[in-house]
């Protein structure tokens, strides 16, 4: 079910959700429904729409990631927002919690990142290869609790679980992600990572669109100053 208040933004051409951590935002092999399903139930209830209703869905959060999730209305903007992400021109913020201090207070990671699907995880490596693509995330430090340190994400480019693997490729893998080397998973088998903010100019209207996502309702969060 979809509320009102997971809804963050709206107009004729676009619609972004805060997604919570677990919902998967199109379907896959478990059966579960997605949450681009929620969002068109969502719109064909409120505006009471006979028939189907389009959403197209021009990128993704993992199913453990929570934050910002952008859906296109039109397939008219649709295929202005998939060029926007294409060439980069959508920027896209994360927070992330991880409990080692990172090596720099501040920096910016780049290596190559092979993707392998039969485990359907993604490697670091050094040097490129026929089967590695580019990436590059900056990252510094704004937060800091007993136990944890949050960090501010800005991803240059959009590999398969590129924060998650480069961050544990300095030693700082996300609090709950088993995958990529943390200790122990969360309770209720999440990551503490959160797409927070994504800038863009509008397809249609030609203006710039700035979509911010509260941090989930959890203890771990509220440890750190909530967006403003």
């Amino acid at each position: 079910m979809l509320n009102d208040s997971d809804i963050i933004y709206e107009d004729n051409h676009l619609i972004a959700v805060n997604k919570k951590a677990g919902q998967i935002v199109q379907g896959d092999k478990t059966g579960d429904i997605p949450l681009s399903e929620l969002v068109k139930n969502w719109i064909k209830t409120k505006y009471k729409k006979p028939g189907m209703v389009y959403l197209g869905v021009p990128h993704r959060l993992d199913r453990p990631v929570s934050g910002v999730v952008l859906f296109a209305k039109t397939s008219k903007a649709l295929s202005r927002v998939n060029e926007l992400f294409k060439h980069k021109s959508a920027k896209k913020k994360y927070h992330a919690i991880v409990a080692n201090m990172p090596p720099k207070t501040e920096d910016t990671l780049e290596g190559y990142i092979f993707r392998n699907t039969k485990k359907n995880k993604s490697f670091v490596r050094k040097n490129a290869d026929t089967d590695t693509k580019f990436a590059s995330l900056s990252y510094k430090i704004i937060g800091k609790s007993e136990k944890y340190f949050l960090l501010e994400i800005d991803l240059h480019t959009g590999r398969h679980h590129q924060i998650r693997c480069q961050l544990a490729d300095i030693g700082c893998p996300i609090r709950g992600d088993l995958k990529y080397g943390y200790p122990r998973t969360n309770r209720n088998g999440n990551i503490n990572l959160h797409a927070v903010e994504l800038c863009f100019e509008h397809p249609v209207k030609n203006e710039p669109v700035i979509i911010k996502a509260t941090y989930p309702d959890e203890k771990i969060w509220r440890v750190f100053t909530m967006i403003e």
